[in-house]
């Protein structure tokens, strides 16, 4: 509740007072002003009610922008946590598959030495094929 609330209500009882005594002593202008002193007080009282409402919207506004700055803040400190840490799987996936390829490969260089000449006729071999599938094409 805020000053014009309470001092518009101050004046409405205020005019109903003067009303009253105006009906009572049978004048009408205490009567006429007592009802203007009335209206004049349910308007301050309203315009203090709605001040206080827009208060609360300004209020409730700046604290849902706070929290939409905090949320943001928190989704964009959890992506970026997410994205190293796809960064880091990926680099470890990666290294993972060099050093496999790695040992595969020096696996398949040694027995290529220790079988040289099954490894000499299989290099023909698939020679001799590719140069046969070629030459149809053409």
């Amino acid at each position: 509740m805020n000053r014009d609330q309470i001092e518009g209500g101050l004046r409405n009882l205020k005019g109903r007072g003067r009303t009253a005594l105006g009906a009572v002593a049978g004048r009408a202008r205490p009567q006429v002003e007592g009802a203007y002193e009335q209206v004049a007080g349910v308007a301050q009282s309203a315009y203090g009610r709605t001040r206080d409402r827009a208060e609360d919207i300004y209020e409730d506004g700046y604290r849902l922008a706070d929290e939409a700055v905090s949320r943001g803040r928190h989704l964009r400190d959890e992506a970026v946590g997410r994205g190293r840490h796809l960064h880091d799987e990926a680099r470890t996936r990666g290294r993972h598959f060099r050093d496999e390829a790695s040992r595969r490969g020096r696996a398949l260089a040694v027995r290529a030495d220790e079988n040289r000449g099954t490894t000499l006729a299989l290099v023909a071999a698939t020679a001799f094929g590719l140069g046969l599938l070629v030459s149809r094409r053409r």
